[in-house]
């Protein structure tokens, strides 16, 4: 068992014999009951470091977006000096460190795909440099290049035509979550001998195939934590040791965080679950008297401050799927531990108070851990949060405990992962609206009229019938399981051979747990087309080569969102069958499949690849996102369209089940007191039934209209909106997704 000076006023003992944070959370931290009166506001040194902040947010956004990108140096643990807000004030940063050597520049990372690193540079105007260009065409070969060379014809067509969308094969996959307060806790040198031990115990008696990669990682994760020492040595930290008190634990956690997005450019790049820990150092130095409450949240603002500021260069077709310049970096709150005690903290409500001090924003992307058994006060707070700045967002700890513990970190928009004993393969979408519509047109894309899927016989009656739909779908849906995780297989083993997550992957277990992440898209359209067809009559028009490509609907179908059982029980089928055919398949490194229901603002890309749908929607209409129903639908109000949404289980969609609504204020109450009841009676009942997730907007519709005919207003600089599982700033999105977001239901009643 190993003892440092550092720990002196700390409780327990497995934490000490082995690398486990949460039994030393579990034995340290002190729950809070009470209300936000103890909060501080910002200091004058948040004042002014934010105040800066936002002028280079409003310069960046006057450049169409990007303030400055590196063109010369490839991003590393050490690839750049030291980088601070403003050199003049560097010295009121309580928490320092960049990505690059200054504020929003954007580092260039090309082992993820040579092309995407460089068009990234080219759509705003800088140049790229040639000797490595070379380097990466030539020298080194990329994750792109090396997914394309294993992609069959299938693989490629299925991609093109976009039956599966948004894969991480031209940028960093993301959703791996560090367990960045081991940094604090042990220290680096302690971590290293840990991770060398392992080395030393693999591969004694045989070397096998996956002996010999284990040995290799964890050679390459050893370089990344000594990386990770002279990372913070250019700040002038030394994290060899544990952190000492609490500012080192807040700015060892981030050097840890800071490693992450050094050397990866994934699509979410999660923070993890930080706050409870955080909170046991700033207890133990305010009852020492060498923290002030003042000061507490001064670190917890200027941590926030460097997590807004996380940037990645990405080109124009990345935001398209993704729009919003969004990190994900997501920071878990709150919670109910296995033992049944709170696991809410002061810092829980420090981090909610940032949105007070700084204003909304969209990064740290915010999830509150929810359930009713949460204390009274907190619920209520956080209900305030979201009726005045609409940046948080909830999942329901009730149901994901169970599966992952009390310990699971949100690693990007809305899925879980058990922190530091679990790592996810992230696996974007496939079109499940597309798949019906390839097994009425056997297997022909409606949309570039080529042969896709296999070629089974179309549909060739006027009016659809539901039972052949269903064994037609059936078939459809196992061929794109089977090509979809066919695809995801190459592209994870692509990325663990060239763009290897060291830096995240040395701060997790050795023996990690993988989860395999599918999602499906257009899960709204396909209930209430199926609907449509077995409850009203569905006319196929078809084009002069007998494809079809619109649907006449002849009476009325239930509706998924307005509490139907006969259109809800159809979402529950699509889901379990759906996950039934991914569990069929072999997964790369054995991954455990799940599926999420989940779409981020990429529903108007899906949208523009797929044709009309026989439940009325037309050919290029954005789609749905997520679980929400589709637009239109619903018209018996915001509880009944909670109840659809919550009773597609969750065990079956453990990649999430995502739910954004818009609310009128009007809807909430006509004070604030009132709103805040009447939100968090809303949302008791919500997770109580099941349901997983939950956006909260509180604004009307001519809010977002005014902000996207006059995105000059200073009053709309940081008017920040949950889209679909992540918040973005309004008026950073594209003139079509604004149109898809004002297109959504607004509540006007409960």
């Amino acid at each position: 068992m190993v003892d440092f000076e550092e720990w002196d006023g700390f409780e327990g003992r497995l934490w000490k014999e082995e690398i486990n944070v949460r039994d030393f959370i579990q034995k340290n931290y002190t729950p809070y009951e009470g209300d936000e009166s103890f909060l501080a506001p910002a200091t004058e040194a948040t004042d002014r470091l934010w105040k800066e902040l936002q002028r280079l947010q409003k310069e960046e956004r006057k450049k169409g977006g990007v303030l400055d990108m590196d063109t010369h140096i490839v991003s590393s643990l050490t690839s750049h000096g030291p980088g601070y807000i403003h050199e003049s004030m560097k010295d009121l940063e309580k928490i320092v460190g960049l990505q690059t050597d200054k504020p929003l520049k954007r580092a260039f990372m090309p082992y993820g795909g040579i092309q995407m690193a460089e068009k990234s540079l080219t759509e705003y105007g800088y140049t790229p440099d040639e000797e490595l260009h070379k380097i990466f065409t030539v020298y080194h070969k990329t994750h792109n290049q090396a997914v394309f060379d294993a992609y069959t014809p299938t693989m490629r067509a299925a991609r093109k035509n976009k039956i599966i969308t948004g894969l991480p094969d031209t940028y960093g996959r993301g959703r791996i979550v560090g367990d960045y307060r081991r940094v604090a806790l042990y220290g680096i040198d302690h971590l290293i001998e840990e991770k060398e031990a392992d080395k030393l115990a693999c591969g004694n008696k045989s070397m096998r195939e996956e002996d010999i990669r284990q040995r290799e990682e964890l050679s390459e994760q050893i370089r990344a934590l000594s990386g990770m020492k002279e990372m913070a040595k250019i700040y002038g930290y030394d994290i060899s040791r544990p952190a000492k008190n609490a500012k080192e634990a807040v700015q060892w956690t981030y050097f840890g965080y800071l490693a992450a997005i050094k050397t990866q450019n994934g699509a979410a790049m999660s923070i993890g679950r930080v706050c409870t820990f955080l909170d046991i150092y700033i207890e133990r130095d305010l009852k020492k008297g060498i923290l002030t409450e003042s000061k507490a949240q001064e670190l917890i603002d200027h941590l926030t401050m460097k997590f807004r500021m996380v940037k990645f260069a990405r080109p124009g077709s990345y935001n398209e799927l993704f729009s919003g310049d969004p990190v994900w970096a997501t920071i878990a709150l709150a919670g109910i531990g296995v033992d049944g005690r709170s696991m809410v903290t002061k810092t829980d409500y420090r981090v909610l108070h940032t949105l007070e001090n700084m204003g909304p924003s969209p990064e740290p992307n915010i999830t509150v851990l929810y359930s009713a058994d949460l204390p009274e006060n907190f619920k209520k707070y956080a209900a305030y949060i979201s009726i005045t700045t609409s940046s948080i967002q909830y999942e329901n700890d009730d149901v994901m405990k169970p599966i992952w513990g009390d310990d699971y970190a949100i690693c990007c928009c809305v899925s879980a992962t058990q922190t530091g004993k679990e790592m996810q393969f992230f696996g974007a979408r496939a079109n499940l609206a597309k798949c019906l519509l390839y097994a009425i047109n056997g297997g022909i894309d409606e949309k570039s009229k080529v042969q896709v899927g296999p070629k089974y016989q179309p549909i060739t009656s006027e009016y659809l019938d539901y039972g052949e739909v269903m064994e037609k779908y059936d078939a459809m849906m196992d061929w794109l399981a089977e090509v979809y995780v066919n695809t995801l297989n190459v592209i994870q083993y692509m990325h663990d051979k060239y763009y290897y997550e060291s830096a995240q992957l040395a701060l997790l277990d050795t023996d990690v747990r993988r989860t395999f992440a599918t999602g499906i898209a257009g899960f709204s359209h396909v209930i209430d087309s199926l609907s449509a067809i077995r409850y009203a009559k569905v006319k196929a028009i078809r084009d002069e080569n007998g494809l079809v490509v619109d649907y006449e609907i002849e009476g009325d179908f239930p509706k998924y969102g307005n509490d139907d059982d006969r259109a809800d029980e159809i979402g529950v089928w699509l889901l379990r069958t759906f996950i039934g055919k991914i569990k069929e398949k072999h997964t790369y490194r054995y991954a455990k499949p799940t599926t999420s229901i989940l779409t981020i603002t990429s529903n108007v890309v899906y949208g523009k690849a797929t044709g009309s749908m026989p439940d009325g929607r037309k050919e290029g209409e954005p789609l749905s996102p997520g679980a929400n129903p589709s637009y239109g639908a619903e018209n018996e109000g915001l509880l009944a369209s909670l109840n659809s949404v919550a009773k597609m289980p969750y065990e079956w969609a453990l990649d999430g089940i995502s739910n954004t609504q818009t609310i009128s204020p009007d809807a909430l109450g006509h004070h604030i007191e009132e709103q805040k009841e009447n939100l968090v009676s809303a949302m008791d009942g919500y997770f109580n039934q099941g349901g997983h997730h939950l956006n909260v907007n509180v604004f009307g519709r001519e809010k977002l209209i005014d902000a996207m005919e006059h995105p000059e207003k200073e009053e709309y600089a940081n008017f920040t909106i949950r889209v679909s599982g992540y918040a973005v700033k309004f008026i950073d999105l594209t003139k079509e997704q604004q149109k898809d977001v004002i297109a959504r239901t607004c509540h006007i009643n409960l």
